[in-house]
């Protein structure tokens, strides 16, 4: 188990992306006027890309038009004081393929706000990286880097 500097567990992208298949809600991170902006958003994992439902006048779909984004998802359990999070850095893009659109309309993937949600955008993992907080572990059970 590698672990980074403030001690959580360094995530592969096989387990990345099988985190992120085994949660419906993420937040996408995009430009909005020159300023950053954060929305929350129901998605599928689909391969290595990610699905998005949302309105084809909205403010998402403009914003993210062929551009670079950030997405993120996480978990955590405020109890046992455990979690993960990861996030996919990639580009953006609009499905406006009728075929595609049928393919990405087939997936199991349900907005959670009212309204028409007839358009695609399909965010593509180019960069994936994620952390594990594990519940702690005296300094004398953690690995080394020897046992790595």
């Amino acid at each position: 188990m590698q672990l980074d500097s403030s001690g959580l567990q360094v995530l592969s992208r096989s387990e990345c992306l099988r985190l992120l298949s085994s949660t419906l809600i993420g937040r996408i991170v995009f430009t909005d006027r020159a300023l950053p902006a954060v929305q929350p958003v129901a998605f599928h994992l689909d391969g290595e890309r990610i699905v998005i439902r949302t309105g084809i006048g909205s403010k998402l779909a403009a914003a993210t038009r062929n551009a670079v984004v950030a997405f993120e998802a996480d978990e955590f359990d405020p109890e046992e004081r455990t979690g993960w999070s990861v996030t996919v850095i990639g580009h953006a893009r609009a499905v406006h393929d009728p075929v595609e659109i049928a393919e990405l309309a087939a997936l199991p993937l349900t907005a959670w706000a009212p309204g028409s949600r007839d358009h695609y955008i399909v965010v593509d993992a180019e960069q994936v990286s994620g952390r594990r907080i594990v519940r702690n572990v005296p300094a004398a059970q953690r690995p080394t880097t020897e046992d790595i």
